[in-house]
């Protein structure tokens, strides 16, 4: 296959250029920044650059493609939350998918599928509530950009291109969000956030990635997928379960007054509040995962 990526620097989009590049498709990485571009992947990735805005220089590499994936965004952790940051989380996705379906207008030969990413965060918060699928979108800034970050590439459709839309939860691997925790946790003072009580869903970067190559191959599979693990766990289960991974005590919890006077807004979304949700979808369609508990995920990574 032909598979263009945009986000394909990041932690995720590096993993799944990898993937299909080790099986022998090509692919057309879009870049802002070809320089950095070539330090973060292989080689045999063409890269593109573009503006993240328009269809500009890039749209010729997109005809005769057979699948599009696009991954690209401001990483919703990547400061606090002022009304800036959340313009620019919000519309940088909006100008990213735009871009696509320009780029798709303008093209003969279009691709079959679409996948389209989006987060777990789009049903909001619940403690008791297990969310799969079926579930409408929730509240809050996380569900109001997956509300309207999901349809901005629903245009393409109307063209023929089947489009899969990835809800995908905290990614597990040798980086992201893991590597952020674990100085806390080598230092003896890592823990539970907050209360420990809230839904912290997860999955495997391998996962993650072979769920995203599972929907591009099947030509039946459209609509949301939960990209998480089918064990769900809080943050107060995550804390131990790391903690014993590392051979280190997790009972040092991180008191949420502090974090909110740290991140104001995220703390509240991202840390303090969450939710658990099944892939129900995903299982129902055949996808088997090679890590589907907690304990199993963290000894690959730190091992």
């Amino acid at each position: 296959m032909k598979v263009l990526i945009t986000g394909a620097t990041g932690f995720i989009g590096r993993a799944l250029v990898a993937s299909l590049l080790a099986d022998g498709h090509a692919v057309v990485a879009l870049t802002r920044n070809p320089i950095d571009g070539a330090r973060a992947l292989d080689r045999r990735a063409m890269l593109v650059r573009w503006d993240g805005r328009t269809a500009a220089g890039w749209a010729a590499h997109l005809d005769g493609a057979d699948a599009v994936v696009n991954l690209a965004g401001e990483n919703v952790s990547a400061g606090r939350w002022s009304a800036s940051m959340k313009r620019h989380i919000l519309q940088s996705r909006l100008d990213a998918a735009a871009a696509i379906v320009e780029a798709m207008h303008q093209i003969e030969r279009k691709p079959r599928v679409l996948i389209q990413a989006s987060g777990i965060g789009a049903y909001g918060h619940d403690d008791e509530k297990i969310f799969t699928e079926d579930d409408p979108f929730g509240a809050g800034f996380l569900a109001e950009v997956s509300r309207r970050w999901e349809p901005a590439t629903a245009a393409v459709e109307a063209w023929g291109v089947r489009r899969a839309i990835v809800r995908t939860a905290m990614v597990l691997g040798r980086g992201g969000a893991l590597a952020k925790m674990l100085p806390a946790f080598k230092l003896f003072v890592g823990g539970p956030i907050g209360t420990g009580k809230q839904g912290l869903p997860w999955i495997h970067l391998a996962d993650e990635v072979g769920a995203i190559r599972f929907l591009i191959d099947r030509d039946d599979l459209s609509g949301p997928f939960n990209l998480v693990a089918p064990e769900t766990v809080t943050s107060a289960e995550f804390a131990v379960a790391l903690g014993r991974a590392l051979g280190r005590p997790a009972k040092l919890a991180t008191p949420g007054f502090a974090l909110k006077i740290l991140f104001g807004e995220m703390a509240d979304e991202m840390l303090l509040n969450g939710q658990r949700a099944l892939p129900k979808r995903l299982q129902e369609a055949g996808y088997t995962f090679r890590f589907p508990t907690l304990v199993g995920a963290l000894e690959d990574i730190l091992r």
